[in-house]
């Protein structure tokens, strides 16, 4: 990069400069790591955090002032600039909301995909062109690699996304939703390390944020669970649960936003054997439950897709999938039902994915794609 400067003379000189990087600063250890590293690696970094959630007076979750305040400390300790932006409005309405509403349809939503849809990347980017930034860059345990491929009669070049080095922390499922023109600007710098030399790192620095524990929640519910969260946002509206094999009520519920396909938990049904939810019916305010064969399935249907890769043929596509983040993709192959909806059929069956919840489609370790389980 260059920038013109005046020289002694005061002549016009051009002096290069190091490529300018955001990143997104949480105020734990990955994210101050992976600053440290693009600075190591003679980027020009700069960290922000967003203010996401709580009150201006009692700050709370994502935007308390301990969070603020360490990824300052972090910041300050590797001697790059710090900002923070106040997008509680945005927050809310792009995903706090839609997370209750999902609940109260019966449907899984994920906030963390949501927020890196809607907030998080957007926002990045945005800030890095405010600040002439060329890249913008997280803590995700990711990978990010140059791409040059045939796609029938044409090359297809680009970026693709790619999981993680450390299975137990590879977040590539969550960051489906990028689109091409975010991943061509996106640092992923922890993508090829494991999280015991993240934490070495930190702890060589004396880091501030080396001891953190690690957020295991939702950021904006805290400790609280998401069942207390939406408890105490939405209260008790109580109906039957059914036993979907003979029609008999076997027991009620506290209001259907407490339950997930596939649940056990909190259903406090008297049997001989355990009964899972297998069905949400908001209209008439039911939950229906079965046996565990009945939460193994093989087929399902997915929308709001996004492919990473359009040199693909979608007609019949094998593939691996995952419908959780913590579960091994699975094989599988992709039928094209639409524009915009696929059916994905299991070679074997498997625990029944939620509606609400996201699909991502996998060859090999590159994501390919992804959508919403309907």
């Amino acid at each position: 990069m260059l920038e013109m400067e005046k020289g002694r003379n005061g002549s016009d000189e051009m002096k290069e400069l190091s490529p300018s990087v955001i990143v997104g600063m949480s105020g734990g250890v990955d994210s101050s790591v992976a600053a440290y590293l693009l600075q190591r690696q003679g980027y020009n970094v700069e960290g922000v955090s967003f203010i996401l959630y709580g009150d201006k007076e009692t700050s709370s979750g994502c935007s308390s002032t301990d969070v603020i305040g360490a990824a300052r400390k972090n910041t300050d300790h590797i001697n790059i600039r710090h900002t923070t932006l106040d997008l509680r409005d945005e927050f809310r309405e792009k995903v706090i909301e839609p997370f209750i509403s999902g609940y109260l349809s019966g449907s899984t939503p994920n906030p963390c995909i949501l927020c890196n849809k809607r907030i998080k990347f957007p926002y990045l980017l945005k800030i890095a062109d405010e600040k002439r930034a060329v890249f913008a860059a997280t803590g995700h345990y990711a990978r990010i690699e140059i791409r040059q491929e045939a796609g029938g009669e044409r090359q297809e070049t680009g970026v693709s996304l790619k999981k993680g080095v450390d299975a137990k922390k590879d977040q590539s499922y969550s960051l489906y939703v990028l689109r091409q023109k975010e991943l061509n600007r996106l640092k992923l710098p922890l993508g090829d390390k494991i999280k015991d030399e993240v934490r070495k790192v930190a702890r060589d620095l004396k880091l501030p944020a080396s001891e953190r524990p690690e957020s295991q929640e939702i950021c904006f519910i805290e400790n609280k669970g998401y069942f207390k969260f939406l408890r105490d946002l939405i209260g008790h509206d109580e109906g039957p649960i059914i036993d979907a094999e003979t029609g008999e009520i076997v027991g009620s519920h506290r209001g259907i936003y407490l339950y997930t396909i596939g649940q056990r938990k909190r259903l406090e049904i008297a049997a001989e054997k355990p009964f899972y939810v297998v069905k949400i019916d908001p209209s008439k305010n039911a939950i229906y439950v079965g046996q565990k064969r009945s939460v193994m399935i093989r087929e399902f249907r997915v929308r709001d897709l996004n492919w990473l890769i359009n040199s693909l043929d979608l007609s019949r596509l094998r593939t691996t999938v995952k419908v959780r983040s913590a579960m091994k993709d699975e094989p599988a192959i992709i039928e094209t039902l639409g524009e915009d909806r696929v059916r994905v059929i299991f070679d074997l069956p498997q625990w029944t994915p939620a509606p609400g919840q996201s699909a991502v489609f996998y060859s090999g370790d590159t994501v390919i794609g992804g959508g919403i389980i309907s």
